[in-house]
Order: structure tokens, then sequence, then C-alpha cells
């Protein structure tokens, strides 16, 4: 029997979501095991780091009550690192302290207590011999401080390597410790606009309109590193007379810098190196051999950027289509490819997968915009002849982020249940130049916007989607666009604000240093520009809002404050239009916790039932809808 789109009953339960909301980290080489971190829902959102002996035989390494994160630029990164066979550092959360633990013993601090908790942060670890070199910020009035320091790895004495620039990252000691690599830039850029090369104290590339990531020296000692220098982030070795191009490609062997501890690359003993490789929205394994050509690795599962190398085998963290997230390792002689850890018990029956394509349209500056479709996929349920789905449009975060093909189990939580969803690389995406990139210049709440819109006219025009049952959702920045699509258009029936920026003026004012300047590029100079920052807030537009909202919230979230949220909760509420608003106490930007990823879900699709007049299979909690008659 036929079922309404949207109401398709799922064998994606929210158990299942959750499975997906396991987070695999980048993985190391720790003699003949491998460690790696995973951030569990089921545990709060803790992230805890797992060893697997070459046996099968795998562990939790840290006892209960540790927490690795670092928090340095909030997003964090590079917050632990195996050192050899027997031993790990790592950040912890709670306090921001440095911890070692070795093999067969409990963590201890190997840095200062601070002042307050979190007030001294550590991040993007390596060793330098017995010395450990990382980012050091350190709070404590006026703007964070940030710098380049090492301490001994039993711990001891920290001692300042490098200061007086606004941020740094990936320092890289030279294979025998005699030399050091890092990065700078400054306000008002991030990191990808423009950062500087340094080795011990000298610039030797980079500069304001070229963004640098990844510096990596070869075993034989030569300085590797990533540059955008051709308009695509391409890799580069350090010759004595300047910098020497090993890839020229229309594509990204680089992304943001927007988290700590990225590697996109990895050296083999035979010369040849391992890269991971963006092309729109889809990332490939490709081997660079020594005389420059490079070719793709058949594998089944994409890494998510950062690569480890023992020299014959590359690990990481990764996914495909089919193929949910894992750490694998892939023996590049051999050709196999071993899969040690999975973020779910078992693969989801491809039956259930929704296969994306890849769809480019005109975009409203002439260009052409990018997304990738996916259809509705259950195989029990049909929809009711003449039926269009009802579309999720999703703008994703950063603005600089991207969305690719690897399986993300949210969207098939919506395409099982008969949704249809697009994931928008609106123009500012990484994966397709930067030109791309630029087209958000100036332009955030304008470019991303019609790009979304774009692609929503796109589907309904084609028969793809019901035109008049249209959403757009977002996380974050992605977030901002969806509640300026909402003030700005009325391209869509209904929205979604995950943590989203509702009030451009007040991240500008409030939000932590790594950001503190991003908008200048975006949108303008504040206080300069502060009637554009207005003009372009969804928090003074909503009187021009026809369509009901959804709204989630972290009561702790540092980059969004949940004053906006409230505040475009009472604004919905004079208007007398439809929202709900959900508050998550404990969770920050980005949600964390078990139940709250539970219950989000669940009220998004109650929500959707709600306006888009279908009723879920699901058995949902009640949802309390302000300006409407009744909860369900």
């Amino acid at each position: 029997m036929a079922s309404p789109y949207g109401s398709w009953r799922s064998a994606l339960s929210t158990d299942v979501l959750l499975a997906g909301e396991v987070r695999l980290g980048a993985p190391a080489f720790a003699g003949d095991a491998r460690v790696w971190s995973e951030r569990r829902p089921a545990e709060g959102g803790r992230s805890v780091l797992v060893r697997r002996e070459s046996s099968g035989a795998r562990r939790d390494i840290l006892p209960a009550g540790f927490d690795v994160r670092t928090r340095v630029h909030e997003y964090g990164g590079g917050a632990w690192l195996a050192l050899g066979d027997a031993a790990v550092v790592f950040s912890n959360d709670a306090d921001g302290r440095l911890y070692r633990q070795d093999a067969g013993g409990e963590p201890y601090p190997i840095t200062p207590e601070p002042p307050t908790p979190r007030a001294l942060r550590y991040a993007d670890l390596s060793a330098r011999g017995d010395l450990l070199v990382c980012v050091r910020e350190t709070h404590g009035g006026g703007e964070a401080v940030n710098e380049l320091v090492t301490l001994p790895a039993h711990g001891g004495d920290v001692r300042i390597v490098a200061t007086g620039h606004d941020f740094f990252a990936a320092p890289r000691p030279s294979p025998g410790g005699e030399r050091l690599a890092w990065l700078t830039w400054e306000h008002p850029r991030m990191p990808w606009d423009g950062t500087e090369l340094w080795v011990d104290g000298e610039r030797v590339a980079g500069g304001p309109e070229e963004s640098i990531v990844c510096p990596a020296w070869s075993p034989d000692g030569a300085l590797h590193f990533v540059s955008d220098r051709t308009g695509w982030w391409n890799l580069y070795r350090l010759d004595p007379d300047g910098p020497r191009a090993l890839t020229d490609l229309e594509a990204e062997l680089g992304e943001p810098l927007w988290a700590f501890g990225l590697q996109t690359y990895a050296f083999l003993d035979d010369g040849s190196i391992a890269c991971a490789v963006a092309e729109g929205g889809r990332t490939w394994l490709g081997r660079l051999a020594p005389g420059g050509d490079l070719q793709r690795v058949d594998a089944e599962r994409s890494p998510f950027w950062t690569l480890a190398s023992d020299g014959r085998r590359v690990a990481y963290s990764g996914a495909g289509p089919t193929k949910g997230q894992a750490i694998v390792v892939v023996d590049l002689e051999r050709g196999d490819e071993e899969v040690i850890a999975t973020a779910a018990e078992r693969d989801l029956d491809p039956a259930w997968i929704s296969v994306p394509r890849e769809i480019a349209f005109p975009a409203g500056d002439g260009a052409s915009a990018h997304a990738l479709f996916y259809p509705p996929a259950n195989p029990d349920a049909t929809a009711p002849e003449g039926e269009r789905p009802p579309l999720l449009v999703l703008s994703h975060g950063g603005p600089t982020g991207r969305t690719t093909d690897a399986l993300d189990v949210e969207i098939q939580f919506w395409t099982s249940r008969g949704f249809a969803v697009v994931d928008v690389n609106y123009g500012g995406s990484t994966g397709y130049g930067r030109a791309y990139r630029e087209r958000l210049d100036g332009a955030w709440g304008i470019v991303d916007v019609a790009d979304c819109v774009a692609a929503a006219r796109h589907l309904s025009e084609a028969g793809e989607a019901d035109g008049a049952r249209i959403a757009i959702r977002g996380s974050s920045a992605g977030g901002y666009t969806t509640l300026r699509a909402l003030t700005a258009t009325d391209a869509f029936a209904a929205g979604a604000s995950h943590y989203g920026v509702a009030d451009l003026e007040a991240l500008a004012r409030d939000t932590h240093k790594f950001e503190s300047r991003y908008l200048d590029r975006l949108v303008g100079p504040y206080p300069a520009a502060a009637d554009v920052y207005r003009e372009r807030s969804p928090i003074h537009h909503v009187d021009d809002l026809s369509c009901p909202v959804i709204l989630l919230q972290g009561l702790e979230d540092p980059v969004v404050p949940p004053a906006q949220a409230e505040a475009m909760a009472a604004a919905l509420d004079r208007k007398g239009i439809p929202y709900a608003y959900l508050a998550f106490p404990g969770e920050q930007h980005g949600f964390r916790k078990a139940e709250t990823i539970r219950r989000a879900a669940e009220a998004e699709l109650a929500f959707y039932g709600r306006i888009f007049g279908f009723e879920p299979a699901d058995e949902l909690p009640p949802l309390d809808l302000h300006g409407s008659t009744s909860s369900s």
C-alpha cells in the first residue's frame, strides 16, 4: 500500500542515527598497534583513545573520567599524540592540561595547573626528541594569547619557542629534531585566506593571499607543504631555490584549517606520497609516484583528510557512499584494505541507502553552483502516484565547509522516511578552488542563500521535489544561511536552525578569538560596516518571515550564544508564527550527547510532519509548537 512521503517506516531508527554520530578520529601507528580517538554520544560526547593490537584485540586506553579534547580556537584538534609504542600524551577537557599515560600506568599531568580550568590550553602536539612541541593558548583578561611552546615529554618547565603572531599552527620538527617548521597568520585573516610558513624563525613561503597548510618533513629531511598559490591547494617541496610543485591539479589536496592536526598526505618508504584529493563533492585516495604521476588508489572508503603512514601502509578515518565511518589501513604495495574499527556494529543494508549524484546548476551571479542530491530510498515503501517528495535543503557550516558523498547516516535518516535531500556546496565552499571560495567574500548571506534557493528551484522544476514543501536546514554558519534565507526570500515553507547565527553584530562582538575577525572578509569590518551587519542579520527582519521555524540550541555554546536563538524565538512569538525552540543544557557548539541528538532528530521530524501534513511512522515525543493550536 502506498504511503505519503515523509510517513514511511524506516529501518534507520534513532539508534542507527546515534551509531552514525560516533566520531572516529584520525589514527596513528604505535609500533604494531593502531591508536585512534572515538567521540561517543552514549558517554555524553566523551572522546576516548582506543588501541588495537596486531592480534585484533582492542581496548580503551584511558580510564573513565578523562575526555580527550582541546579547546584551542574552540574547535580544537591535535589533542593527543602517541609516543612510540609505550605512551600517549593528551589534552584533558576538564582542565585543559596535558597528561601522559605510560603502558600499564595511570594518566598524570605534565603541564602546570592553570589558575582556572582551561586557562592554559594545548593543541597540535608533536615530538621533538624528548621534548613535546605544541600550540599553547592562554586565557585570562583580554584576547587570548597564542604561542608555540616545548616541554619535556615526562613533564617539566614549559618554554616559549615562538610568539608575537596572532595565531600559530602545525609545529613540525624535522626527522632529526634539529629544525622546526610552523605556520602563522594574523588578524583579520583566517588560515584559508593567507598563512606564512616558517622554519627556525625564517619565513620561507606564504603571505596574505596564499593559504599554506600541512607542512611536513619527508624522511630525507625535505620540507613539504600544501599551498593554493595557483588557486587550488596543491603539494609542494621546498628546494634550495624555492618551492617546487609536485602536483598541478584543478583539485584540492588541502582544506580549511578549522581544526588542528590536519595532514592530507603521508610519505612512503619507496619515495611515493599518499594523498587525499578532493574534487568537488568527492574525495579519493591517491598515490604520487617519485616521478610525479598521481594515481588513484582503489579503496572502498575515502579519507577524511588526515593520513598516517608506517612507510608501507597508510591509515585513516574515512567512509564511502555506501560504507560508514571506519578506521582503515591500506597496504599500497599489495592493494589490501583492512577495516580495523567501525562507528556502527554493521554496515547499512545498501537497499536503504540513497546514493547521491552530483549536480550543478546556474547561480545568481552567473557562476555554476554545486550540490549533492539524494532521492528518497526505502525498499519497503512506495508513494502515491503523482506525489512528489518534500525536499530538505542542507546548508553546511563553515561557511568554508564542504559536503561530500561519504555516507552520512543523518541524511539517510531523512531519505529513508521519504524526504529528498539536497546538500548544497554553495559559493564559499571548499573543493572547487580558491575563486569559488572567494565568491562569498563580502557576500555572506547573499551568495550562499541564492545558491540554496537555486538548488531548490532546480530540483522542483525538474520534478524531483514538491515545490510547495521545501524546507531549509543548517547548523552554525549553515544555520545563519537558513535563517537568512527564511527572512530574505519566500522560497521555503519551513526551516530548521541548529545553533544558527541570527545576529551578525552579536557574533562579531561576542565570539572567540579565532573567529573574532572572520566576518571582516565575509561581511565587512565591524563596526564600520555595522549597517551591513544589521541589514543581513535575520533577527532584524523577522517581520519578513512568514513560515514556521524550529530552533535547536546548546545552552553552553561559546560560538553562538543561546541569546541569539532566544531572541529569534521571542520575535517569532511576537509575530505569532508557529515555531519550536528546544534548548539543551550542557551542550556547546555542536551536539555531542546521545539524548540531545535523539531528541533533536525526533523533534525535527515531528515538526516537518506538522508543517507538511503527514503523520510520521515513528513514535515521537510531544512537540510544543508555539503559535499552533495543539501539540503532537
